[in-house]
């Protein structure tokens, strides 16, 4: 059984700035249900510090409560093209798979084969696995594989069964081994200005956590 650190994450890890309750009298933050409630961050790439900490793969993701989704497009059309990007959770109403759906696969041609990869930071929630399931039934032209670093609450029999039919539907589900966490680092994580390219570190456990959640997934599926 895999032991981590309990790690409290900085405000700036989870994605909020530092110093959110700056300012003349220390302004109360907001609370969560004044936000609005869908609101989705897009980008070409992440801040290193919320990949370190979001995508880290821990058993136990304290703090951890948002999804981080790098995706890779490959069109096969009249016109072959090939996008990416990312997406993160603002808000816990928001999930970065729904809004892949909404909002990049229909800037994509029409009619093509649509040959996706998602590196997200945790699997799917039931909802968003019911929703990938649609989404491929519908568009037989779209083929999705999706590598992620934890599994997200794997012992919930609801949460297996959502797996399960995600496979079923034709989504190729994969753990994140230490090389696809380094192809993360170089294509989606943002390097400091005026330096030369940082090579990937990896943390101490990763190799020993992919084994953990490979296994795991093997006997859900």
């Amino acid at each position: 059984k895999m032991a981590e650190k309990q790690e409290e994450p900085s405000a700036a890890q989870n994605g909020e700035p530092d110093n959110a309750e700056e300012g003349e009298g220390k302004k109360k933050k907001v609370k969560r249900e004044d936000l609005p409630p869908f609101e989705i961050v897009t980008g070409e790439r992440l801040p290193a510090i919320f990949f370190k900490f979001q995508f880290r793969n821990v058993e136990y993701s304290s703090g951890r409560n948002k999804t981080f989704l790098c995706y890779v497009v490959e069109t096969q059309g009249k016109e072959p093209a090939t996008c990416r990007g990312y997406l993160e959770d603002e808000h816990a109403a928001a999930h970065a798979e729904m809004a892949f759906f909404n909002t990049i696969l229909p800037t994509c041609q029409a009619g093509a084969r649509h040959d996706v990869t998602w590196y997200v930071s945790s699997s799917p929630c039931v909802t968003c696995a019911q929703r990938i399931c649609e989404a491929l039934r519908k568009n037989k032209g779209l083929r999705l594989t999706i590598m992620v670093g934890r599994l997200f609450m794997w012992e919930e029999p609801e949460m297996q069964a959502a797996l399960r039919s995600m496979k079923e539907a034709g989504c190729k589900l994969r753990i994140m081994k230490p090389q696809d966490f380094e192809y993360v680092w170089k294509n989606f994580v943002e390097q400091e200005e005026g330096e030369e390219a940082k090579s990937f570190v990896p943390w101490e456990d990763i190799q020993e956590n992919f084994l953990y959640y490979e296994e795991k997934l093997a006997e859900i599926l």
